[in-house]
């Protein structure tokens, strides 16, 4: 009989989201009916109902055809992390899926720059969002809900932008992931830097 995961993964259900009443997550409310849209709700727990931030905010409405591809992509690339840190992995399912609350703002990011974008390239769209690095994610969702974090907003700001970054262009692969360096010849030297190698 095998001996049971380190303890660290305990407490935390679907795609690591802290199991105690009250943490701040992320859910995805998948609806039994499939052609029924999926709406990607944040839940500010004890948090909520203070200094005027609200109980729960909606961020996305995502059209379930777009969502079979970008939940997969989402999936894949969280159970990936999750199994690195030794936690247990998810998967969605009708109903509420709890998000750990930095996933979820990446989730929101790839429901975001999903909007709106042909079926056929939303794959370009899941491999550009996976070549983003998580802190990267992190970031556009703290830009992006300022100005435009509902769901009715998907034509202005920093969610136009998503749109058209990671919707546009020749498909990349998770090689490109990797930050390149500019051949010896062509790196350019700053001054404050000369003579410290």
């Amino acid at each position: 009989m095998s001996e049971r995961p380190p303890a660290n993964n305990t407490g935390t259900v679907d795609f690591g989201a802290p199991e105690a009443f009250g943490a701040h997550v992320f859910r995805a409310e998948v609806p039994a009916n499939r052609t029924e849209p999926v709406r990607i709700v944040e839940d500010f727990g004890y948090r909520g109902g203070d200094n005027g931030l609200p109980y729960e905010e909606p961020r996305a409405v995502v059209e379930r055809q777009a969502w079979t591809i970008i939940s997969d992509a989402a999936r894949r690339d969280f159970n990936e992390r999750l199994k690195t840190s030794k936690q247990s992995t998810g998967r969605w399912k009708t109903g509420r899926t709890l998000v750990e609350r930095l996933l979820g703002r990446e989730l929101c990011v790839l429901a975001w720059a999903s909007e709106g974008v042909a079926i056929d390239q939303l794959p370009i769209v899941c491999t550009r969002w996976a070549a983003l690095r998580p802190e990267e994610r992190w970031w556009l969702f703290s830009m992006t809900v300022a100005e435009a974090g509902l769901p009715e907003d998907g034509d202005r700001g920093w969610r136009k932008a998503l749109h058209y970054a990671l919707s546009d262009g020749a498909r990349i692969t998770t090689d490109d992931r990797r930050r390149r360096t500019r051949p010896k010849d062509e790196q350019v030297e700053l001054p404050l830097f000369r003579g410290l190698k």
